[in-house]
């Protein structure tokens, strides 16, 4: 677990780490440079969820060696779906980093939603849901192993 005391915010208390895969963790299936690395870390406080439609085929080859559990959801109602993944979990354990607008209803309902921008863009709704924002996914990973930078941003 990893707490993060944020004054007039709230504390987090970080329990699961869920990620979307494409335009989030990978650019056209393909990881983005330093992210194992970044996962390997937080593997060690956070348990780490890949959800993705796997729009590529590539996200089981590309997370092998990951510690993390992988699915795949159906085409339809994927927004639906994740919210309901994270709902299971414990939204308020719940840390959810993504782009796509069918992210929206997950960054909404964890405690702490991150949104990047890679070379797919971030979808409007999306971008309004999360928590904060970031340039690319290891500086949104980076806020987790290194949570005054998170403070920072979030404190009133």
């Amino acid at each position: 677990m990893i707490e993060i005391k944020i004054p007039g915010y709230k504390t987090l208390q970080l329990k699961h780490l869920i990620l979307d895969h494409n335009g989030t963790l990978a650019v056209d299936g393909i990881l983005v440079s330093g992210v194992k690395e970044c996962l390997a870390a937080l593997s060690a406080d956070l348990e780490i969820h890949v959800l993705t439609a796997d729009t590529f085929g590539k996200a089981r080859s590309q997370l092998k060696n990951v510690s993390c559990k992988l699915s795949i959801l159906p085409v339809d109602n994927q927004d639906v779906g994740k919210l309901e993944y994270v709902k299971k979990l414990g939204s308020e354990h719940t840390v959810c980093i993504g782009n796509g607008r069918n992210d929206r209803l997950m960054l909404k309902a964890a405690v702490l939603g991150l949104a990047v921008i890679l070379e797919e863009g971030i979808a409007a709704e999306t971008l309004v849901a999360a928590d904060v924002v970031c340039k690319d996914i290891v500086s949104a990973l980076e806020l987790l192993t290194n949570p005054l930078r998170l403070t920072a941003t979030l404190r009133s």
